[in-house]
């Protein structure tokens, strides 16, 4: 196996990592919808079959349709549809095979008005070092203008229950040789890379922004901080490492910062024990005191809110969510609610939208 060591099943194996909500639960609360014109783009969220619980076209769609203003989706690797044969290093672009048809058969109008999967993350074992071109260049060819770019997830802990994807990437797997020479072909074909750490491991990040001053680079889920198990004991330690780690990180310019993912178990907020889903303004207070140091530190044109849906079903409705975001961007100017809810993943990932520049 490479480096990115991976199960033979790993969407199989993927389910025990990546719970989702009870839908009766999620039901129990509604709320009327915030500025229900204002545009927005999904930047991040997944799709999947069995043997998952089904979140494919029709199940997003009814996420998207359930009164936001939703123009386009970015749709984040998640092991789908990989291809079952062929040279292992290429199998991944099944992916992104199954993420066209979906963003063609949304165009055609069959999960409603969204543009979905306009933009595409896939996966590319990044150990592969220069070779790593040709697989991107693969992605390219099935994407049809669709593939932006690839998440290449690390994230990593010393304490084995802490985990959150299938994969067992190892310590250190940014630091090595050959990862740097698959990250340098990304930039010369115009391409981004999404990671996915721990706060403990975002320094690592910092220094591959440092390496490569001229690559776009997103941060996923406002960094990890993992709030359970041994870490439950020692909050306030996690929160001043994060904090300090975003801060260091936020000071290269091309980084950009996804913010979402709070929703996940690891983040240990346990909205999922309680009776009742939270509302929209219970997420916004608890996940306030990581939204806006993001956004402070790195601006409103260099962080986006996402929903790492259906992952972070497990602790709110996708239509909550998007009242907590809203309720978290209101602070800013009208043309920084505008970046942190569509535009800035409009510009970083290189999406042609009309809703957002108008005729």
């Amino acid at each position: 196996m490479s480096m990115a060591d991976t199960p033979p099943d790993i969407g199989k194996a993927q389910r025990s990592f990546l719970p989702q909500g009870n839908p009766a639960w999620l039901g129990l609360r509604a709320e009327e919808i915030i500025d229900p014109a204002l545009p927005l783009i999904d930047p991040h969220h997944h799709l999947w079959g069995p043997p998952r619980q089904p979140y494919l076209g029709p199940e997003f769609g009814a996420d998207l349709r359930s009164g936001h203003n939703f123009v386009a989706t970015i749709f984040t690797d998640c092991t789908e549809q990989y291809r079952t044969d062929g040279p292992e290093a290429y199998r991944t672009v099944g992916e992104t095979e199954f993420a066209v048809r979906v963003g063609e058969a949304s165009d055609r109008g069959e999960y409603g008005p969204v543009r979905m999967c306009q933009g595409i993350i896939s996966r590319v074992d990044l150990a592969e070092g220069a070779a790593s071109a040709h697989i991107l260049r693969a992605h390219i060819a099935a994407g049809r203008g669709r593939f932006k770019g690839i998440r290449f997830s690390t994230a990593w802990d010393p304490h084995p229950e802490i985990r959150t994807t299938a994969r067992n990437p190892g310590e250190g797997l940014l630091r090595d040789p050959r990862v740097r020479e698959g990250i340098a072909c990304l930039a010369p074909l115009g391409l981004v890379l999404d990671t996915w750490v721990y706060h403990h491991q975002i320094p690592e990040v910092t220094a591959v922004a440092r390496a490569f001053p001229g690559l776009p680079i997103v941060l996923n889920h406002v960094g990890g901080p993992v709030r359970i198990g041994p870490y439950a004991a020692k909050l306030d330690e996690v929160y001043a490492s994060w904090r300090a780690n975003i801060a260091e990180l936020a000071r290269e310019p091309n980084v950009h910062v996804k913010l979402g993912g709070l929703g996940m178990r690891i983040s240990g907020f346990y909205f999922e024990d309680n009776p009742m889903p939270p509302s929209s303004e219970d997420l916004a207070v608890a996940w306030r005191p990581f939204i806006e140091p993001c956004i402070t530190l790195f601006g409103a044109h260099r962080a986006m809110f996402e929903s790492n849906f259906p992952v972070d079903s497990l602790s709110c409705s996708f239509q909550i969510m998007w009242n907590a975001f809203k309720r978290l961007a209101a602070g800013g100017s009208a043309d920084e609610r505008r970046a942190l809810l569509a535009g800035t993943a409009a510009r970083v990932y290189g999406l042609d939208v009309p809703q957002l520049t108008g005729p």
